[in-house]
């Protein structure tokens, strides 16, 4: 992977799943929705200052998001950040940077 480049998109693991679980509550907030399922699909990294993580998410049986989380470097002690999201995905749709 070059620098600053998106890394394969690989199954998400529970790290991952962890978190997606720890953004939730901003991206239920900034959709003024609640999501009952919130399952790590797949993910795709960016190394920058930190680490943006490019995450497909299935929130019901037909209806994904991807979300884009930033986390900082661990010596920061700052918790996984929600920078941007989309909606209306579906399984098929590539992970790709927004």
């Amino acid at each position: 992977m070059m620098p600053g480049g998106l890394s394969e998109t690989k199954p998400a693991t529970a790290e991952v799943q962890q978190i997606a679980d720890e953004v939730k509550p901003q991206f239920e907030s900034k959709e003024n929705r609640a999501c009952g399922r919130f399952t790590a699909i797949e993910y795709r990294t960016q190394v920058v200052a930190g680490v943006n993580y490019f995450i497909k998410v299935q929130v019901s049986d037909d209806e994904y998001i991807h979300l884009r989380v930033f986390q900082s470097l661990p010596h920061e002690n700052q918790g996984p950040s929600l920078v941007s999201y989309q909606t209306g995905k579906t399984r098929d749709d590539p992970l790709t940077y927004f």
